[in-house]
């Protein structure tokens, strides 16, 4: 593994982590309530590990995750979450081959959650490359227009993304038809839902952990969001009005 990934200079010695801080990020990750449910024991068959898909190009190993949570490794377990935990696809091919019925999927899952509660530097650097996407998502309830696929909005997309270059009345094909409608909201959601949607991401502190990772981010999320409220407001008043006429 790159220990050096997030640094400057790759002769840099990473910084010390305090083993109290290590522990509070294991604490976390035992105290969710998934954990449990995610992991029963280990063999070391490593069977998880022959047929995980990321296994084959990533260093990352779904048994050594297992190990590194079952045997309690502080050190092992921080480490992980500073790269390998973000190589998992989430496919779950793991949990489906494990004799013990452990997820490595989920356990991955839940030590995401973790690394962005505790505001990781890999967190940051994972999401960074999705700020589009996830404005996306939060300002409008969709992810992807037709109009954004492009070579610039997806760098890290490799030798294939050549293929973005096709014309876009190509690329509509493969998106849902009502997309067609508006190439840049894609399908309008709503103003009621998308506000709705908003307050629920408020309420459960989504947009807590969003201000953490991408500050920036947050701020515009923020406008546009505050924009939609005042519009919504406006257009319940104009209902009222109707109706009281």
């Amino acid at each position: 593994m790159n220990q050096h990934l997030f640094t400057d200079d790759p002769l840099a010695e990473p910084p010390a982590v305090p083993r109290e801080k290590m522990q509070e990020v294991l604490d976390d990750i035992k105290g969710h309530m998934l954990f449990d449910h995610e992991l029963h024991g280990c063999l070391n068959c490593g069977i998880c590990t022959a047929t995980c898909p990321s296994a084959s190009y990533y260093d990352y190993s779904p048994r050594e995750i297992v190990q590194l949570l079952w045997t309690e490794n502080l050190e092992g377990i921080y480490d992980a979450m500073q790269e390998k935990i973000w190589a998992c696809a989430q496919c779950y091919t793991c949990a489906a081959r494990c004799p013990f019925e452990n997820s490595p999927g989920g356990l991955v899952m839940i030590m995401r959650e973790v690394a962005i509660k505790h505001e990781m530097e890999s967190v940051k650097e994972v999401l960074r490359p999705f700020s589009r996407v996830l404005l996306k998502v939060i300002s409008t309830g969709n992810q992807l227009a037709p109009n954004m696929i492009t070579k610039e909005a997806f760098p890290d997309w490799g030798p294939d993304v050549s293929k973005v270059d096709a014309p876009l009345d190509i690329l509509r094909k493969a998106i849902p038809l009502p997309t067609l409608h508006t190439l840049d909201t894609a399908w309008v959601v709503n103003l009621k839902t998308s506000v709705e949607l908003f307050t629920i991401w408020e309420a459960t502190g989504v947009l807590d952990q969003l201000e953490s990772v991408d500050e920036n981010l947050f701020d515009v999320v923020i406008d546009v969001m505050d924009e939609k409220r005042e519009d919504l407001e406006d257009w319940l008043d104009e209902q009222e009005d109707e109706d009281d006429e």
